[in-house]
């Protein structure tokens, strides 16, 4: 058994009278700007940040090492479970590769790896480096131009998204999130990839927890918290959101690390 500590992860802001005295509601000549428009506004911002937050954890989890909003590592879960993590090098640069075996390989490696668990797909999330060596190597080349020319406009449409090879779907994943401390990372590294099995039922789990509150205590976790309280002078109204979420990937080497050494 192993027991994880959930991270709390607040929003807050406030809307002061500043905000609403004589601010023109959107699209409006004559009209100020409600108090709920205005809400409404700095709620929807406050959620943006949480899915951010949320979406950086859980691709950190997946690949092994939870962190939280300020890129702090909360588990290591190879650590945790006292694994290693399994790795494929496709070697790219190399014209003469197998890239086919190579796919092969990492099919394997899930599959071996699954346990008794059931899978519908393997995806690879990629970075833009990776998925450019990819479509552009020589064993490679010809998959991409017959994938790309059955229905996609690759001169007119953007066909970066998705390209199903030998048993694996890549899909480019250039997501880049700012910390909570100012500094901006990049979800997949450069030259990177991660590897996954899709359709799983007991390996990739988010866990949350009820609100710093005494009103939750006991209850099921929400995946987000909203209140807002005026401040007891008039002078404004705090808004505060909270998150308590902890991604898990209960089999680390799952996700099978892929990248190119050259």
């Amino acid at each position: 058994m192993r027991s994880f500590t959930l991270p709390w992860i607040p929003h807050d802001d406030v809307i002061t009278p500043q905000d609403i005295q004589g601010v023109r509601a959107f699209g409006v000549a004559d009209a100020a700007d409600p108090l709920a428009t205005t809400m409404e506004r700095k709620l929807t911002r406050m959620r943006v940040k949480h899915a951010q937050t949320r979406e950086y954890m859980e691709v950190n989890a997946l690949r092994g090492i939870v962190k939280d909003g300020a890129g702090t590592t909360l588990y290591n879960y190879f650590t945790e479970f006292g694994l290693a993590q399994q790795a494929t090098d496709f070697v790219l640069g190399t014209a003469g590769t197998n890239v086919q075996a190579k796919v092969r390989e990492v099919l394997r490696k899930v599959e071996t790896e699954l346990k008794g668990e059931s899978m519908s797909g393997v995806l690879a999330m990629v970075s833009p480096e990776f998925f450019d060596k990819l479509i552009g190597h020589a064993k490679v080349e010809d998959a991409y131009k017959y994938f790309t020319s059955t229905g996609a406009q690759p001169l007119r449409e953007d066909t970066r998204r998705r390209f199903p090879f030998a048993g694996i779907v890549f899909e480019e994943y250039n997501a880049t999130v700012t910390l909570s401390t100012g500094a901006t990372e990049t979800l997949v590294p450069a030259g990177d990839g991660v590897a996954f099995p899709l359709g799983t039922i007991d390996t990739f789990v988010t866990h949350g927890a009820p609100a710093n509150l005494i009103e939750t205590v006991n209850t099921v976790g929400l995946p987000i918290y909203a209140r807002q309280l005026a401040r007891p002078d008039g002078s404004a109204i705090e808004v505060k959101t909270e998150a308590s979420i902890l991604p898990i990937n209960k089999r680390p080497r799952l996700a099978v690390r892929i990248f190119s050494s050259n």
